[in-house]
Formats: structure tokens, C-alpha cells, sequence
């Protein structure tokens, strides 16, 4: 019985082994002419070979097949995969989705690629620059098939159901409440334990990162130590009836026949990892006197773009917290943003709209398009008394925020049937208070 284990450390140079062939990983060098135990070393690049030391990312694989050996790749029906922004005219309201609908199986099994549904995004694969948000539902296990993105990095946000993913680099259980980042060119496969959801955040040319902590200082937010890197595990096993190798490919999926698992890696090295984060061990960071900190003190991971301080992705999580601020509005205030607001409940309820927004659910509020609290959250915080509280007990929102202007799919405005056409209303309900004889 295999018994999961880790390495910690974001972005850190790992080593890993297989501890049945010990003594796997060559000795002072990355490829020599024979590698022990008759293995192939097989680099997998994830930035420029010249890219400055802090930003070059390369993780060397020691495989007992490399991955080059299968049957040419063939155009695979990608469902409701897409990157075609211009399918559906565009919608600047406020949109809110009801919670996804998993589909019941054994009626209509659906594993982790056909469960893909892409809701929105911005820029293309091809010109290495932008981002898609998918949703994902399933209820089987991948069998013998793996998914490669050529395109970009996904950020997985479980919501409902556990996740077992093997990868390349070793096997990963990722549960609601948990992330992971599959980085491009990575194959991973991933075994579900009954009806499954969950969020992806897609990003096309950068890599996830910590974000700086500025004036913060040293520490707080996401800290390091926490992330979490599988270590090396392998089988050699045939597959005489073809194992199935699906490529992500500018937005189009592929397919590729081999008689072998590509989780063959006895051993790796290097700095360029699938990681996952459990969210409660983020540190939060607040106001303690009066008024907001910008929500970007609750940012777990940043897709930085060329612009200083401008995000092309920023992914954002509302935690558990106190909060203590006097004379003080507390929960969100009213808002429009020169950035896309994408946002969705892994569980409980958030603080700003108790009802309608629900756990599998989602909402997205485009640039400059105005949103806040709902008439009634507005009415009980502006009555509040202002003492300590807890704040989102129970609860985890979060936020996928773009500098992009991100585009609605046909699926996520029509043929997803989830998409809640009386969300305005909740702000009908306010009313003016303005008394111009009362200060």
C-alpha cells in the first residue's frame, strides 16, 4: 500500500527517489551516458533555457520509457473545452450561476477531461498571453488516460469530492479546501470517489508565484513552507489495450495511443513541481483600526504580468478572520473595477450575499461593472453593533481576478442552464437614506 508523502517548499530544488531503486538518481551530473538501472533522463523545461536563475524553472525525469515513444496524436472531442471568445455576444451585467449539476452516473459516466466546461477567459494560447476559468464535473475515475496541458497552468480548486492525482512527479490527494497548481507539460491523471466539482483557473505564458509581501514584511499570507510537493513513485505496467495520452493543444484536445504508463519516473530533480496548499494555513493579514485593506492582502497566488503590480491572474481566498474595525462599514463596499471578478464557494456562506451564492455556484463581475452587498447585507451591517467578530466561520469563498476582460462562453451564459437571471434583484430592494437637514 502506497502511503502519500511530501516534500515542502514552494518553488524549492527538490530530489526525490523512489525508495525501491535507491541510488536512481545519477550522481553529479543530469545525463550521463548510462543512467542507473538502465533509466532515460528526460528534461521538462518550464521557462526559457536562458531565463534568468530566479525565474527558470527545469525538472530532470529519470523514466524507464521516455515519453516521446507513442502513435501520432489525433484531434479528441473537447465537449465544452473552448477558447473561442467570440462564440456569444458579450454580457456586461452581473452574472451569478446556481451550483453546477454533477451528472449521475452510472447513467452518464464523466471523468475529469469530459467534465471540463470552460465559463469565461480572455486572450489565446498561442499568443502565450491570457486565461480561461473552467468548471469540472465528474463522477469516474480516469482509466488508463492522462491529460498534458500544452497551453498553460491550471489552479484546481476542488469543492465537492476528493481528488487522487498521479502525476509524473509522484500522487497528490487534493480535497476540498486544498488547491493544486499542474503546471504546463505536466501528465496527470485523476481518480474521483463518487460525484466531484470543482474550479479552474487557467493561466497561458507565466507561472504562478507568491505574490511580494511589501510593507508586510518577511512573513504572513501563504507562507512558503506550506506548499506541498509529491515525492517520486513509478510503475512499470503495460497496457496492451493503449493507454490514451490527451493533449491540451491551443485550446484543442489530442489524443496519442501507448502500451505503457507514462507514470513511469523512478526518479527527478529540479525546481519545476505539481504542488498543492491547504487554505487554512493561510495567515491573514487585516485592518485593526478603521476602514478596508484592499483585498489584495487575501492573494495565495499571483500570474504576474510585464506591468509592475498589474496581475494577468490573482487568486484571492476570504477566510475565517476577525474583524475589529471602528466606526467601519465592514463587509464588502460598493465597487467597480478596472479588473474581472470571477468568485466561488467551496463552502458555508459568504458575508456580502448570504442568499443565492452557493457552495458550486459562481459569479463574475466584469470591468467597471458595478457589484457589492445585497440590500439586505447593507441593512444589518450599517445597524451592526461595531464589537470584535468572527467573520466567514465555516465559510471559503474566493476570487479568480484578471487584468483581463473576460468573455462569457455559450455554455456558461445558455447551455449550462445554471445561470440565475434574477441575481439584479437582490439590489432592488435599496433604498435611499439621504436626509440633507441630518449630517
Amino acid at each position: 500500500c502506497f502511503i502519500l508523502q511530501y516534500m515542502s517548499g514552494f518553488g524549492n530544488e527538490h530530489v526525490s527517489e523512489d525508495p525501491r531503486c535507491p541510488g536512481a538518481l545519477p550522481e553529479g551530473q543530469n545525463n550521463p551516458q548510462v543512467c542507473p538501472y538502465g533509466l532515460y533522463a528526460e528534461q521538462l523545461s518550464g521557462s526559457a533555457f536562458t531565463c534568468p536563475r530566479p525565474t527558470n524553472k527545469r525538472s530532470w525525469l529519470y523514466r524507464i520509457l521516455p515519453s516521446v515513444c507513442h502513435k501520432p496524436f489525433k484531434p479528441l472531442e473537447e465537449g465544452h473545452l473552448t477558447h473561442d471568445w467570440d462564440e456569444i455576444e458579450p454580457d456586461p451585467n452581473q452574472l451569478r450561476w446556481k451550483p453546477f449539476e454533477i451528472p449521475k452516473a452510472p447513467q452518464n459516466k464523466m471523468d475529469f477531461v469530459s467534465g471540463l466546461h470552460t465559463l469565461c477567459g480572455a486572450g489565446e494560447p498561442r499568443g502565450r498571453n491570457g486565461i480561461a476559468v473552467h468548471i469540472f464535473v465528474c463522477n469516474t475515475s480516469m482509466i488508463d488516460r492522462c491529460l498534458y496541458n500544452s497551453d498553460g497552468d491550471f489552479l484546481i480548486v476542488p469543492q465537492q469530492g476528493k481528488l487522487l492525482i498521479t502525476t509524473e512527479f509522484g500522487k497528490m490527494l487534493v480535497e476540498p479546501n486544498e488547491i493544486c497548481v499542474i503546471q504546463q507539460g505536466m501528465r496527470f491523471s485523476v481518480e474521483v470517489f463518487g460525484e466531484t466539482r470543482g474550479y479552474i483557473l487557467e493561466v497561458y505564458g507565466v507561472h504562478f508565484e507568491l505574490p511580494d509581501l511589501g510593507p508586510i514584511g518577511a512573513n504572513g499570507l501563504a507562507n512558503p513552507r506550506d506548499f506541498l510537493v509529491p515525492v517520486a513513485w513509478y510503475e512499470d505496467r503495460q497496457v496492451p489495450a493503449g493507454y490514451t495520452v490527451i493533449s491540451k493543444y491551443q485550446g484543442k484536445l489530442f489524443a496519442a495511443q501507448q502500451d505503457y504508463s507514462p507514470f513511469n519516473v523512478v526518479a527527478w530533480h529540479g525546481n519545476y513541481t505539481p504542488y498543492k496548499y491547504h487554505l487554512e494555513k493561510f495567515m491573514v493579514i487585516n485592518a485593526v483600526a478603521f476602514d478596508h485593506a484592499d483585498p489584495s492582502i487575501f492573494t495565495v497566488l499571483t500570474a504576474k504580468t510585464t506591468r509592475a503590480g498589474v496581475a494577468l491572474a490573482d487568486f484571492v481566498i476570504f477566510p475565517p478572520r476577525w474583524g475589529v474595525a471602528n466606526n467601519t462599514f465592514r463587509p464588502p463596499y460598493y465597487h467597480r473595477n478596472c479588473m474581472s471578478e470571477f468568485m466561488g464557494l467551496i463552502k458555508g456562506h459568504y458575508e456580502a450575499k448570504e442568499e443565492g451564492f452557493q457552495p458550486g455556484g459562481g459569479s463574475l463581475h466584469s470591468m467597471m461593472t458595478p457589484h457589492g452587498p445585497d440590500a439586505d447585507c447593507f441593512e444589518k451591517a450599517s445597524k451592526a453593533k461595531l464589537e470584535p467578530e468572527r467573520v466567514a466561520d465555516g465559510t471559503m469563498a474566493f476570487m479568480f481576478e484578471s487584468s483581463l476582460s473576460l468573455a462569457v462562453t455559450k455554455w456558461g451564459l445558455q447551455t449550462s442552464n445554471r445561470l440565475d437571471k434574477n441575481y439584479y434583484k437582490c439590489w432592488e430592494p435599496l433604498k435611499s437614506h439621504f436626509n440633507p437637514k441630518c449630517k
